[in-house]
């Protein structure tokens, strides 16, 4: 299985952008699919994630403002990141679990800065 994460950049604060997370098998197969994001100093986060069920959850410091949607047609899941903030600033990575095993994908650096 091979995740391909895209759509970081650098943003102004108030900006947005949308991260992209291609899956090279259908997303059908995964139970859960969500995207982390690792700041410098701090400890990688669960930052949003979409079951297969329907479920969807987000950490508290994105919630109004982050939005985790899933194409299965495409096999990709978005994270639409809008009102960003210097402290979005990370790099961010899209994981897939399925039958108890974990996938991640490569990282995508977002900066949000003036």
């Amino acid at each position: 299985v091979q995740l391909q994460a895209s759509g970081g950049g650098l943003v102004q604060p108030g900006g947005s952008l949308r991260l992209s997370c291609a899956a090279s098998e259908s997303i059908f197969r995964f139970n859960v699919m969500g995207w982390y994001r690792l700041a410098p100093g701090k400890q990688r986060e669960l930052v949003a994630s979409t079951s297969s069920g329907g479920s969807i959850n987000y950490a508290d410091a994105v919630k109004g403002r982050f939005t985790i949607s899933r194409d299965n047609a495409k096999n990709t899941v978005y994270l639409q990141m809008n009102s960003l903030k210097p402290e979005d600033t990370a790099v961010y990575y899209c994981k897939a679990r399925s039958s108890g095993m974990d996938y991640w994908g490569k990282g995508t650096l977002v900066t949000v800065s003036s």
